[in-house]
């Protein structure tokens, strides 16, 4: 089974595009570790890629330092760059993300309907 449910803030601005089918969003989320002294605060970072209209919400709704709760699957890929290197991916394609945080910007309407 290949089941991923992440809570963490976004790192930056999401970055939406169009293919010639669907809309993907691509960002990034800063993931709490599991801290045994208190002074010490470690966070992994893992894309998320989220496609359709899920993608097009999760770019109207989310922005830098929101949280948002991501159930996904984890794909692993790998390529080699121009120099021959090869460079191994590790991404979470979203099935839903829940918005736990919203932009300021949002009606209160909107605000009730809050998983995509």
């Amino acid at each position: 089974m290949n089941n991923v449910q992440l809570m963490g803030r976004l790192t930056k601005e999401p970055e939406l595009k169009y293919t010639e089918n669907t809309a993907v969003c691509i960002f990034v989320i800063a993931v709490d570790r599991p801290i045994k002294k208190e002074k010490e605060k470690q966070a992994d970072f893992i894309r998320i890629i989220t496609f359709g209209k899920t993608a097009e919400n999760c770019s109207k709704y989310t922005d830098k330092g929101l949280r948002v709760l991501v159930d996904g699957r984890i794909q692993t890929g790998r390529y080699e760059t121009n120099e021959g290197e090869t460079v191994y991916t590790f991404d979470v394609i979203a099935g839903t993300v829940n918005f736990i945080d919203w932009k300021d910007n949002q009606d209160d309407e909107e605000k009730d309907e809050n998983e995509v």
